[in-house]
């Protein structure tokens, strides 16, 4: 393989240039697609069902439909939004989102049509700190559409991604910071050869494998995984666009091409951040372990090949993940950014500038060195197990008996409120018998009145008989009520009888209902009106 070469950038001539755009071009809308149709089939296959299969071969152009029918649509703006801006936001993603990919090598030197050019378009000596400028810049595009919609969802999406973008931003860019350290340079292509050296620990030298940052910067790794859901709003960091919650959230006022634009721009950012993924911790375009070994295998041309298997096996987890797990509240997103990511992520980017310190100076395996390290992990032991502050035990008390008729009518319990006995045996003892006369008219201080055989309580204007028996742990007849305890409640209607066999007078009174003539003027048909109206039922 031909050493990468940073002089070679900027020396196409006009002609290649414009065909590696072209190619860049086409291979994303085309990525895009596929990705589109990869998530419905891989969803589909989750959740037991087919998913898209029958616009083109395996529905492979459902996504393209989908696309040609959004753009027909009838873009509405809403009244009250800053038209201006409105139209701004998704344009700022959607090119966000393809400049992002201009920095990605997805081969290493090759020679076409006799000229020897990188298959990237561009790399700079600063090429990530450009990414982490891109995708901050993409924010804006969700801020603005929140903003500029004149609407409350719209609104709280924007506001939403602005402060989880403080918590995931900072942890994301701490966690680029030891591959920065570890490779010595921020130019992609350069991280890309930089892990192509053998694994190495201390003196012993694992001939044959390669140093992929994923395995000798793992805490790295698994922080840009997580931040990388958050950076492109999807489960279970979508609360920008919380369908649940907000609507479509940002995008709840856009309709037609403007809403298509964000639909492309989001599925560009998922494969965007998959690829900077590969580059930055699996080696990029380099073969796996062990077909770097073979000479075949390992060619440029074959580059492209090994960076999109590595790529769809992020894109995976982004399918696999949103078929798996729930939507997090907004306000763990938060706790998670500010007391977990970036607290760890200063962390480790201190040991990991610590030990390329030691092996420069050369003491990283002095017995000095050693023996500090085994203090400060028995002080960190020691503080994650006896540390912070004891918490109180706390006891359960036990709830309060529950009182149906406290406000005047029947409530029923609520919450861990505990319901007596004797309204749980009236709940199920409940009957519709008709109402025996009572000796005499109740007064609200008087509750249940004895009567020989039964007495009555107040419900509203109406004496309804309860029977003596009252069963375990009701109050009977003779048990007295609290002063100023007013058991008054709405009468309770009779039940309807069955229906059953009276299908003409429900007919009739529907067609009552909709201001149409009654059952004399239905056909024999059934739900058929003479007016050529259809009747429900």
């Amino acid at each position: 393989m031909i050493p990468q070469n940073l002089d070679l950038f900027g020396h196409d001539p006009v002609w290649l240039v414009i065909i590696k755009v072209v190619i860049w071009f086409v291979f994303i809308l085309l990525a895009t697609i596929f990705n589109v149709w990869l998530e419905r089939r891989t969803l589909g296959r989750m959740q037991q069902r087919i998913g898209p299969n029958f616009a083109g071969p395996f529905g492979l152009i459902q996504a393209l439909g989908d696309g040609l029918k959004l753009l027909f649509k009838e873009d509405v703006t809403p009244k009250l939004a800053d038209r201006f801006v409105f139209k701004l936001a998704p344009f700022i993603m959607t090119v966000v989102a393809f400049g992002t990919f201009s920095l990605i090598p997805f081969g290493g030197t090759v020679k076409m049509f006799g000229v020897t050019t990188q298959l990237q378009l561009v790399d700079t000596p600063a090429a990530v700190l450009l990414y982490l400028a891109l995708t901050s810049v993409a924010v804006y595009g969700v801020v603005l559409a929140g903003w500029s919609s004149s609407s409350t969802y719209a609104l709280l999406g924007g506001l939403r991604s602005t402060a989880s973008m403080i918590s995931y931003e900072i942890a994301m860019g701490l966690s680029l910071v030891s591959v920065f350290l570890y490779a010595g340079t921020l130019s992609t292509s350069e991280i890309v050869l930089a892990q192509a050296k053998p694994l190495q620990f201390g003196s012993v030298v694992w001939a044959g494998s390669m140093g992929w940052y994923f395995l000798l910067l793992i805490p790295s790794f698994i922080i840009y995984v997580i931040s990388m859901f958050a950076e492109t709003n999807r489960q279970p960091f979508d609360l920008p666009e919380a369908e649940g919650e907000l609507g479509s959230g940002y995008m709840t006022e856009y309709s037609g091409m403007t809403y298509a634009l964000f639909f492309l721009s989001e599925y560009i950012n998922m494969f965007m951040v998959s690829c900077v993924a590969t580059t930055l911790f699996m080696g990029g375009y380099l073969p796996i372990w062990p077909f770097n070994n073979i000479g075949v295998l390992n060619n440029p041309w074959l580059g492209p090949v090994w960076f999109l298997l590595k790529a769809y096996f992020f894109m995976f987890l982004f399918i696999w993940t949103r078929a798996t797990v729930p939507r997090i509240r907004y306000d763990q997103l938060m706790r998670l950014g500010w007391k977990w990511l970036i607290p760890v992520s200063l962390g480790w980017t201190m040991l990991v500038a610590v030990f390329r310190v030691g092996v420069a100076d050369g003491w990283i395996g002095s017995r000095g060195f050693w023996i500090a390290a085994i203090v400060v992990a028995a002080a960190l032991i020691a503080l994650l197990l006896f540390g912070g502050p004891q918490e109180a035990p706390q006891t359960e008390e036990e709830p309060a008996e529950f009182d149906p008729y406290a406000g005047g009518y029947p409530v029923p319990p609520m919450g861990t409120s505990r319901s007596p006995a004797w309204w749980t045996w009236s709940a199920r003892r409940r009957t519709n018998r008709p109402a025996r006369p009572c000796p005499k008219r109740p007064t609200p201080s008087e509750g249940l009145i004895p009567d020989g055989e039964s007495c009555c309580r107040v419900r509203g204007d109406v004496l309804h008989p309860v029977p003596e028996d009252p069963g375990e742990g009701r109050p009977g007849p003779d048990v007295p009520r609290a002063a100023g305890d007013d058991h008054a409640a709405l009468p309770r209607a009779a039940p309807a009888q069955p229906v059953a066999g009276r299908a003409g007078e429900v007919r009739g009174l529907r067609a009552v209902r909709m201001g149409l003539p009654g059952r004399r003027d239905l056909r024999r048909r059934r739900g058929q009106h003479r007016g050529g109206a259809v009747l429900p039922g």
